[in-house]
């Protein structure tokens, strides 16, 4: 499906796929990306900032929820082509920049290639560049300094769990869950807020854990990196993403 953007709030733009989620955060001094999509989303990705009247130079930073190729695919080009800065939580920072790679094995997903919905993500994410091993030599650790002067001062919150050093954002009130929190996946058996399957995880204790900390927060709309946005208390989504895997 194509994108659709939503105007969350004034600053706070979700752009949804079929594939993965990203997020725009823009002031009047230009935009920042959480999240970029696959390598092959850039299109995409360029659309719903042109949405917004932005072009791809004028992007200030991008913050990275985690390293999986379906968040950090657009980046890559973003940081080579503009020198645009990615940032990420400081444990995610050599993953980013692919001294390491945390993720599903192959054989993993081969191991379930006979289930419809997997051979058809499988397909579908190849030709949007999943099997890139390419990364971001120049990712950085975010810091409050930095946050501070990008647009809505996004705060950082340590959810590890799908990767060592996943982290989510709040930003105007709104938070930005990527995989720690998610509410529907193309191998999901079914929608509603859940964790990603167990495959895809780094670790599920800690993923556990991460619920218990997005539960704290205090908002009543989540922007997941998979699936649609959610309206409601975050406490009750992390509290039916626990029930599920309890």
């Amino acid at each position: 499906m194509p994108p659709v953007v939503t105007a969350v709030t004034d600053r706070v733009h979700f752009v949804e796929t079929d594939l993965v989620n990203w997020t725009i955060v823009a002031d009047d001094n230009g935009p920042a990306l959480i999240d970029a999509g696959f390598p092959g989303s850039r299109e995409d990705v360029l659309w719903s900032l042109g949405r917004l009247g932005f072009g791809p130079a004028d992007v200030r930073a991008i913050l990275l929820t985690h390293a999986h190729i379906d968040h950090l695919g657009t980046a890559i080009w973003f940081a080579q082509a503009h020198g645009t800065p990615v940032y990420c939580h400081g444990t995610e920072v050599r993953h980013s920049r692919r001294e390491y790679l945390e993720q599903a094995s192959p054989h993993d997903i081969i191991g379930r290639a006979w289930q419809p919905k997997y051979l058809k993500w499988s397909l579908a994410i190849t030709r949007k560049g999943a099997l890139t091993h390419e990364g971001i030599p120049t990712a950085q650790a975010l810091t409050d300094e930095v946050a501070a002067g990008l647009p809505g001062a996004p705060q950082a919150i340590a959810t590890p769990g799908h990767t060592g050093g996943h982290c989510s954002y709040l930003v105007d009130g709104v938070l930005v869950s990527g995989d720690a929190l998610i509410t529907d996946h193309p191998v999901a058996p079914r929608p509603g807020p859940q964790l990603l399957p167990s495959i895809f995880n780094n670790d599920e204790d800690a993923c556990r854990r991460s619920l218990d900390t997005l539960a704290a927060v205090e908002a009543e709309v989540m922007l997941p990196g998979h699936g649609p946005l959610w309206r409601g208390r975050v406490a009750e989504a992390a509290r039916a993403a626990q029930t599920r895997v309890s």
